[in-house]
């Protein structure tokens, strides 16, 4: 409900009538809506890492498991309301420094291991700094997320981070790399034609 209604528009009312609680019941476990925020966001970044650890181990190169993460972005990000991160930050700051802490964009917040697997398999250039290029996607993963400079009425959260991300893993990329990423770039188009 936070995600999709932002914060402040959430009362503890409404969130005892969803679960068909006692508001009291809610006041049992957490002090206040800051100490419950917090513990959504830190369930949503344990969920969020489960999911990107079972999409990594169950695709077949890296590039598919990528392309299945930014799927999973996207359609978290579309069911997410601009008031969300905006109410994070002006009213909540336990939550925005745990924001910090997970990362604004959990999902690609450690590119290491997916950088090491994409070296391994003759996706990405054996040349580049792990380190370097893993601080530098983050930050790229960061900047899209910045309402500031992809104001929401202006431009999709998910369409940015894709483009982003895509064009930077571009530059890292092999041959086989750039083909696969070009492949799965097409399917993607393919299917969204034909919705």
């Amino acid at each position: 409900m936070f995600r999709i209604y932002g914060i402040r528009t959430v009362t503890m009312d409404m969130l005892a009538n969803q679960m068909a609680i006692s508001k009291r019941t809610i006041y049992e476990v957490f002090a206040d809506k800051d100490e419950l925020l917090a513990g959504v966001i830190e369930w949503m970044a344990v969920k969020q890492k489960e999911s990107m650890t079972r999409i990594f181990s169950e695709s077949g190169n890296v590039i598919e498991a990528i392309f299945s993460m930014l799927d999973l972005m996207e359609s978290h990000f579309s069911k997410m309301s601009p008031a969300f991160l905006l109410d994070i930050k002006r009213f909540h700051e336990k939550a925005a420094e745990m924001t910090k802490e997970h990362g604004a964009i959990p999902y690609v917040n450690n590119n290491a291991e997916i950088l090491r697997r994409g070296i391994d398999e003759g996706i990405f250039r054996s040349d580049i700094d792990v380190e370097l290029t893993n601080k530098c996607m983050l930050e790229v993963a960061k900047m899209s997320a910045d309402q500031q400079i992809f104001p929401p009425d202006s431009f999709n959260n998910s369409y940015v981070l894709r483009n982003l991300y895509l064009n930077y893993l571009r530059g890292i990329s092999t041959p086989r790399g750039l083909k696969l990423i070009n492949q799965y770039e097409n399917s993607v188009s393919n299917s969204a034609k034909k919705i």
